[in-house]
């Protein structure tokens, strides 16, 4: 066996902190690598690039992860690097109890000190399912190691009866025809087996392709990872180029701090406007702006997304889903088009280590119903709606490409549901006093409220408005709701209820105002009213007794300002640990 000799880099790397010397404790960490069977000349001082893998059978959008890792493995080793595959916290969407969202924060813990704790010089992030792309990039900012993400990518389109079945947004709909009495449970049933056909995220421009395409209009992918479909052999070949690009980037040192930058993020907000992004995107987006320590708020994505045309004609706001928009171009078209509308940053950088504009200048567009052109758009009023009014001072967020144009300013009597379980016993009852005139309003079911602010805001309607032949009704709540739903629903009110909001004190009767082109949401009260009683409001939830959900409750900051911990704001950096041996 050769010995120890070490070849030079352009700089001294911080993985040579565990492995680039012959004293005691770089043996300790060298000999016990090499159990794996891993060659001497490995350790030469050559970049060490982890893997970090939200893989999991617990999370199906995940679960064709490993795969993919291996690919990455391969551009490394050919780059000249030596990967290290590590697993992380896996937030599952479909099947984490009471919400995905509440260990968001913990996931994005697990990558941060999992990266500072470790010899590791760069990070490829594998990410699929809706909070595992926010969660790594959250921990990467916070730690600033250079950094790429590659997505698990969609799956492919389902299919029932001739019809495109879109995942959550078939799911929504045909759940509320069996409410309406439009559809029968057994067909319900036959539809379910078309409803995830291959490995891969939801197929729809939900919050899993949403946030791909963040990672990409960020700059924190390469150009066209959002929209690839997982089984597609292209998603393959962009894991490989990726393992070879972040070795690179440690060279060029690279860091996520570079790209992370103001225009960065606006892009990426006018991006989610254009593509009818989902509204999870804003608290995601917002709380890595925390970490990354530029200055970002709700005004900001109401500014940046105000009239920007909605071109991306995909479920839940449009027809087609993910396979057809990669077909048509993907991403890389939608950012031309807003670049050469003068609505992108084109300097902006990328992964890449060039301007985000070398990247798109020469794509085509190869289907304009799939991407429609601006003079075709499907809505002349995309993005992000930030309402505020005293039933929402610090601001409440509305999708209008998923909404129903005559509700957008409305006035209902309020339809008053305490909690989730309030709302199921009643929402049923026909007894229920409530008319397709009303405004459902849900409380407790913000950050600390639900906890961890469950995808509940799209709230399905009362059966009789249904058998109406009535789809849409005004919905007001602190939640969230998928990124597949759609609707004229008003989300992520703040404050939130559990911390004596404005919208805890609602009564069933009061009468609502939502006025979206004057951004308005107003509950008719006088203001003394008010006063009296948000003065005599009480709490109705509990903090949790010890654990997680404690240090959640306790830390957990409002949806405004993106939900993550009141500690984790800022970049710590990466400095190496004392050893300990």
């Amino acid at each position: 066996m050769s010995a120890f000799n070490p070849k030079p880099w352009p700089r001294k790397l911080r993985s040579q902190e565990w492995f680039g010397g012959t004293s005691r404790d770089h043996i300790y960490h060298r000999s016990w690598m090499k159990n794996q069977g891993l060659p001497a000349d490995l350790f030469d001082g050559r970049p060490v690039i982890g893997i970090c893998n939200t893989w999991s059978q617990l999370t199906p959008c995940n679960a064709h992860l490993r795969d993919l890792a291996e690919r990455v493995k391969h551009g490394i080793y050919e780059a000249g690097g030596l990967p290290l595959e590590f697993p992380v916290f896996s937030t599952g969407e479909s099947a984490l109890r009471p919400t995905a969202m509440m260990y968001r924060n913990l996931a994005a813990m697990d990558v941060e000190e999992a990266l500072r704790a470790n010899p590791l010089d760069g990070v490829v992030l594998l990410a699929g399912c809706d909070k595992t792309t926010p969660a790594l990039l959250m921990g990467a900012a916070s730690t600033d190691l250079p950094a790429i993400v590659i997505s698990g990518g969609p799956m492919l389109n389902g299919w029932f009866r001739g019809e495109r079945v879109g995942s959550g947004t078939a799911l929504w709909q045909m759940s509320e025809a069996i409410k309406a009495g439009t559809m029968s449970q057994e067909d319900f049933l036959e539809a379910e087996q078309a409803m995830s056909r291959s490995p891969g995220s939801c197929n729809t421009m939900g919050t899993a392709s949403t946030m791909a395409s963040m990672a990409e209009a960020l700059g924190m992918a390469l150009s066209g990872n959002a929209a690839i479909p997982a089984v597609d052999s292209r998603r393959r070949v962009m894991a490989h180029l990726s393992g070879r690009r972040i070795v690179d980037m440690v060279k060029d040192d690279l860091k996520p701090s570079d790209i992370l930058t103001r225009e960065a993020f606006e892009n990426a907000i006018r991006v989610n406007g254009t593509i009818g992004g989902s509204t999870n995107a804003v608290v995601h987006l917002l709380a890595l702006a925390g970490r990354a320590g530029v200055d970002l708020t709700l005004d900001d994505w109401d500014r940046l997304g105000r009239d920007l045309p909605t071109i991306v004609n995909l479920m839940p706001s449009g027809k087609y889903l993910m396979e057809e928009f990669f077909y048509a171009g993907g991403l890389p078209v939608v950012m031309k088009v807003l670049a050469e509308g003068g609505k992108l940053h084109r300097d902006a950088l990328t992964v890449s280590g060039g301007p985000v504009w070398d990247e798109i200048k020469d794509v085509r567009n190869w289907n304009e119903d799939v991407i429609r052109p601006l003079d075709k758009a499907l809505t002349q009023q995309g993005g992000i709606a930030v309402l505020k009014g005293n039933l929402a001072p610090r601001g409440a967020v509305l999708k209008p490409s998923a909404a129903s144009p005559e509700l957008l300013q409305h006035r209902g009597r309020a339809v008053v549901f305490e909690d989730i379980d309030d709302y199921k016993a009643k929402i049923g009852d026909d007894a229920l006093d409530v008319d397709e005139t009303c405004i459902l309003v849900l409380k407790n079911c913000g950050p600390k409220g639900y906890p961890g602010m469950s995808e509940v805001g799209n709230m399905g309607l009362p059966p009789k408005v249904l058998r109406k032949g009535v789809t849409d009704m005004v919905r007001i709540s602190d939640a969230r709701m998928s990124g597949t739903a759609y609707g004229t629903v008003v989300l992520h009110t703040s404050p939130e209820a559990a911390v004596g909001g404005p919208l805890a004190v609602v009564r069933n009767g009061d009468m609502i105002e939502i006025n979206v082109p004057a951004r308005r949401l107003h509950l008719d009260v006088s203001d003394e009213e008010l006063q009296r009683r948000l003065e005599a409001w009480t709490p109705r939830v509990e903090r949790p007794n010890g654990g997680y959900a404690q240090l959640f409750h306790d830390h957990v900051e409002g949806a405004d300002t993106g939900a993550d911990f009141d500690f984790l704001k800022g970049c710590r950096g990466n400095a190496v640990p004392r050893d300990s041996h």
